[in-house]
């Protein structure tokens, strides 16, 4: 190996703790803003169901009590 190569090797070695905890950090960083975002498009999505479905309407019903009322009063 060469003498830079032998030099580099002992730096990482001396900062290798250092190294470990930023990389921690950085794997746990991702992680919670992976979780955050997940949360924000399920509750996103939820939220957007919610009202698509009270906005939404449905066919309109008419009901003709017509008929029924003259059937009632010729029983009478």
């Amino acid at each position: 190996m060469s003498q830079e190569k032998v030099s580099q090797y002992k730096e990482n070695k001396k900062n290798r703790k250092e190294i470990e905890k930023k990389a921690k950090q950085k794997k746990m960083i991702t992680k919670i803003c992976a979780g955050v975002i997940g949360a924000v498009l399920v509750a996103w999505l939820g939220y957007s169901a919610v009202v698509t479905i009270q906005n939404a309407e449905g066919p309109a019903v008419t009901v003709d009590s017509s008929a029924i009322s003259e059937y009632v009063t010729n029983l009478e």
